[in-house]
């Protein structure tokens, strides 16, 4: 996404590597055309196996397709590329070659990125990721899905055809941005499915440092923004400090808390940046203020509600 500053391998390899107070690490095969993986290999050198949990992501076939400009690479269940027989095929040598690239025998949990309208509604799709399961390659597995407008119902849908088969979902979710991946808690829920939550920061302006003015280097995918973004943010999170000061929090942990404490959900996934310019914040801070967040949940029922108030974003993406 080039987000932010470019960081020298040796402060990217600190940050992934897990420890006792961040243990889960999450990749994606896409991610630098399998680069991503390589990268958590070598960040999981020495490190205790049972003492991590690491979730993988496939799905877009880099492997045999195109690239398709700023829409990336296609899904591998795109009718141009192979027939529902061809699924499991794929899937197995994607998950296969993942594995080999992060030097690991099996994924704690495998996720299913980004699918098309076929990878949520195709049986021949969730057979082939229970093959896995079943067949040693992953523990558990999940569904991942884009920031495409009508996710939502796609996701809904999903779970109520395969709800019995998937274990977690990731979605989009923060205090600032709670509509309308909210939309699907229930449903995972009633499926019995646990929710990741990614982007809870809001595009780092819950790490408190992106400011008006923010510099953004050329293709940060935060430039996709309309105007005036950072600004409204922060006129919506100026009455939210009161909860996080009363709660002992500050925001980027009020924010984690609000996700969680939806009882689908049960990991957060922010985004850590390295902003730019001498004055910015080290990015090592942001993490261990992640790995500071206290475990029990200090936000009340009404904090929930207003926090949610203060940040609804309901009807924002209409115009995708």
């Amino acid at each position: 996404m080039r987000f932010g500053e470019p960081l020298s391998e040796e402060r990217f390899l600190s940050l992934i590597t897990p420890d006792e107070a961040i243990r889960t690490v999450i990749t994606s095969d896409v991610y630098g055309c399998g680069e991503a993986d390589r990268m958590l290999g070598r960040a999981l050198r020495g490190v205790t196996r049972e003492r991590v949990c690491v979730v993988g992501a496939v799905g877009h076939d880099f492997y045999a397709a195109q690239r398709d400009g700023a829409k990336g690479f296609p899904r591998f269940t795109d009718p141009r590329l192979r027939s529902a027989e061809q699924y499991g095929d794929y899937l197995r040598m994607a998950t296969e070659r993942s594995l080999e690239r992060c030097q690991l025998e099996q994924f704690d949990l495998l996720l299913l990125h980004n699918p098309d309208r076929i990878g949520y509604s195709s049986p021949a799709v969730w057979e082939a990721m229970d093959a896995l399961r079943q067949d040693g390659l992953t523990r558990m597995i999940g569904v991942a899905p884009g920031p495409a407008n009508g996710f939502t119902l796609d996701l809904i849908d999903c779970l109520e055809r395969f709800g019995s088969l998937i274990d977690w979902a990731m979605i989009i979710l923060g205090p600032l941005e709670p509509w309308p991946g909210e939309l699907v808690l229930p449903a995972a829920q009633r499926a019995g499915v646990q929710v990741i939550t990614r982007v809870v920061d809001y595009g780092g302006l819950l790490f408190d440092d992106v400011l008006p003015g923010q510099e953004f280097p050329p293709h940060d995918h935060r430039g996709f923004r309309p105007e005036g973004w950072i600004e409204a943010g922060r006129e919506r999170v100026e009455p939210m400090r009161p909860i996080a000061e009363r709660a002992g929090l500050s925001l980027i942990q009020l924010a984690c808390q609000w996700n969680l404490a939806h009882p689908a959900v049960q990991c957060v996934a922010p985004t850590l940046i390295q902003e730019l310019g001498p004055d910015a914040r080290p990015v090592e801070s942001k993490r261990a203020e992640l790995a500071a967040m206290p475990h029990e949940l200090l936000l009340s029922a009404d904090d929930v509600q207003e926090i949610r108030a203060l940040g609804d974003n309901t009807g924002s993406w209409t115009q995708f």
